[in-house]
């Protein structure tokens, strides 16, 4: 399992990781499919690592959810 999907999934799943994230289901969805988080999370734009993170209580870590689903980094 991806780290990516183990915090959606620590978050309550697809549904209650968007509301969190304040975007769609479909956005979470493209996410997971891509591997990564969009590009603004990695510029500071955004911060839906953060609130994965807090959302899994203490199962994943915010900048090593950003270090291993980064978009340039090689599977």
């Amino acid at each position: 399992m991806s780290l990516l999907r183990e915090a959606v999934d620590a978050a309550g799943g697809v549904e209650k990781a968007a509301a969190l994230c304040g975007v769609s289901p479909r956005a979470v969805y493209k996410w997971l499919k891509a591997g990564s988080l969009p590009r603004t999370d990695y510029t500071g734009e955004t911060r839906y690592a953060s609130l994965l993170a807090d959302a899994s209580e203490g199962r994943v870590a915010a900048n090593v959810l950003l270090a291993e689903t980064s978009p340039g980094r090689a599977a």
